[in-house]
């Protein structure tokens, strides 16, 4: 008889419903301890963090027995309750002796409304507004931030310190917005559904993250109106837009600030008397107060002022609203954990009111559902916050597992999230190898470990060696796919389709190699995107795991209309997966498939994924 466990909070023999529920669900447990161990008692120990920890203890009474095992169970009421629920069991004996278990998280969230599901189904492309592709060489005469233009689009970004010591970001490419909307057909070839940009508001650095003025588009990129008609265009191609909210600071050069006077007006650094002034929090004025992580450039907003908030969110023409009207579809919420989980709440209501169907995704690197930030518990994903977050977990198992990490882990870690969130916050997440804040995915599989102790020049000037690049782009494909094939929103990063490299920023930010592009790698993207488009059981269907276990990783997505089996092999040798089915057919993938007594037998090839339908 194989082995069975007293307690699987994944089992639905002993915790049902699986994973996170709604506010007023009845949650059974059940302990299934072996009878020979002679439990006479049970009891369930309850906390409700979000209640001031208040302490429920629950008798579980005896139910009968089942396949030697003792049932103990009991209902859990989480009726008028949404936050993290912690629980341990007790198990107890007639002489006094006892066994615990746990503790266990329970997540509750407010189930009232329906996150839209359009973001998880999709691929989405992230674009680094100045670095994807321009029409022009642009004219820097005049516009905020002193900057400078590089007349070639093939130069490298400026990475070193400047005579003060700092590296200030002032160096433009141009990437435009007639720069994107001449390359919609070829995004559209990639199965693009969702246009994610970085920063796209007025600002002096050429990341945006300083935000200038939101009120217009960096003239650099186009006007409001080119917007709005970049919008249009991808609207009427069946793409929708996603911007990035930065909330949490403005720009040292900014209309707000004016730190360096470049705006007429009087800004918070000018005079105490600017209406923006309550804006900021300072601990000697001017020059000093809060900024982001401690840089000067970036001042940090105080969300909790009044006039902020009407600003970004309370109005009918607040920014969040404001950009939704213009022809947006919803926000990416920079360093969401830094905002006040009231003040994403009403960017949140706001962008519902304006757009039924806009999206919210909040940056989140850690488990969304356990963040704590600044000693408080964040509500993320709990209802009527962030419809999704962007998945820096799943990133981060699919480096370790092509690594040499193992499927173990890879299981152990995805399976943790998919307990701990809704299924709305699970299926909506944005899913990314790499972003504007991370090396590229191809350099760290290229590389393999070889870059860790080197110098920043030395990253500057990297390169991978043919047999470096040979291993990255198997890797790159094997982990492309398992990104396609993972429920939530698979999301590249302008260039990662083409083999783009690099380390840190700047160097994951160059530009868009146009004319010089990997067309073997470019394929396969564009093959992902089919897949990830056709297929009714990849944009929505749930998920089961096959196998985990060293370079093997196997999982099951499966709808109404279909079951596919997605495989991956990690390792340097080839692999063979037993799967107890009588037919398996290829869609997509080097993989070789034989019937052995009643059995498919699968062989992937080292370092590879393949993806086979299950009739």
């Amino acid at each position: 008889m194989p082995y069975l466990p007293t307690y699987d909070s994944r089992d639905s023999r002993y915790k049902s419903p699986y994973g996170a529920v709604s506010s007023g669900t009845q949650v059974q447990l059940t302990l299934r301890p072996p009878r020979a161990e002679c439990f006479s008692h049970a009891s369930v120990n309850v906390r409700f963090e979000s209640r001031f920890n208040e302490i429920l203890i629950l008798k579980m009474p005896w139910q009968g027995h089942d396949l030697g095992q003792d049932l103990f169970s009991v209902e859990l009421d989480t009726t008028g309750y949404v936050g993290l629920v912690w629980y341990s069991f007790r198990l107890e004996k007639l002489n006094g002796r006892g066994q615990e278990l746990g503790p266990y998280q329970l997540t509750v969230y407010d189930g009232a409304r329906e996150a839209p599901s359009w973001f998880g189904e999709g691929v989405t492309y992230q674009i680094f507004p100045d670095r994807f592709r321009r029409s022009k060489v642009p004219d820097p005469e005049g516009l905020v931030g002193g900057r400078t233009v590089h007349q070639s689009w093939e130069e490298f970004p400026e990475y070193r310190p400047d005579d003060q010591g700092e590296v200030r970001n002032r160096d433009f490419f141009g990437g435009d917005f007639q720069g994107v909307l001449e390359k919609l057909d070829y995004l559209k070839s990639l199965g693009v559904e969702t246009l994610y940009f970085n920063p796209i508001f007025e600002a002096a650095e050429n990341h945006r993250y300083g935000t200038a003025d939101y009120s217009r588009v960096d003239p650099m990129l186009g006007t409001n109106e080119d917007f709005a008609r970049l919008c249009e265009e991808a609207h009427r191609q069946g793409m929708r837009v996603m911007l990035d909210g930065v909330f949490n600071h403005t720009g040292y050069v900014s209309r707000y600030f004016n730190g360096d006077g470049f705006y007429p007006e009087a800004g918070a650094a000018q005079s105490q008397e600017s209406p923006y002034y309550s804006w900021f929090n300072f601990t000697q004025w001017p020059n000093r107060y809060d900024s982001w992580w401690g840089i000067y450039s970036l001042p940090a907003v105080n969300e909790n002022d009044p006039g902020y908030r009407e600003f970004i969110f309370g109005g009918k023409d607040s920014v969040v609203r404001r950009w939704l009207r213009a022809g947006a579809d919803g926000w990416r919420l920079d360093v969401a954990d830094e905002l006040p989980d009231d003040f994403v709440h009403g960017i949140h209501e706001a962008a519902r009111a304006e757009k039924p169907d806009a999206v919210i995704i909040g940056e989140v690197w850690e488990d969304g559902s356990t963040k704590v930030a600044y000693g408080v518990r964040r509500k993320h994903i709990l209802g009527g916050h962030c419809d999704g977050l962007m998945n820096y977990p799943l990133r981060s198992a699919i480096l370790s597992f092509f690594q040499g990490g193992g499927g173990e882990a890879f299981v152990k870690g995805m399976e943790t999230i998919r307990e701990n969130y809704p299924a709305f916050a699970f299926y909506s997440s944005m899913n990314s190898l790499d972003t504007h804040d991370t090396p590229r995915f191809l350099t760290l599989l290229g590389a393999g470990g070889e870059y860790r102790d080197q110098s920043r020049e030395w990253r500057a000037g990297f390169t991978l060696s043919p047999k470096q690049l040979n291993r990255g782009r198997k890797l790159l494909k094997a982990a492309a796919l398992l990104l396609f094939c993972f429920p939530g929103s698979p999301t590249v990063y302008y260039g990662d389709e083409v083999g783009m490299e690099g380390f840190e920023d700047p160097f994951n930010r160059q530009t868009y190699p146009w004319g010089y592009e990997d067309q073997e790698l470019l394929e396969w993207y564009r093959a992902l995107g089919r897949l990830r488009g056709q297929r009714p059981a990849l944009r929505r269907g749930g998920i089961r795991y096959v196998c985990g276990r060293g370079p093997l990783l196997a999982f099951v997505r499966e709808s109404e209309e279909e079951r596919l089996l997605c495989a991956f092999n990690a390792g340097k040798e080839k692999q063979t997966l037993v799967v107890e089915e009588e037919r398996l057919c290829p869609v997509l993938g080097q993989v070789e498939a034989a019937q052995v007594d009643g059995v498919c037998e699968i062989t992937l090839p080292p370092r590879s994924g393949a993806v086979l339908e299950m009739p």
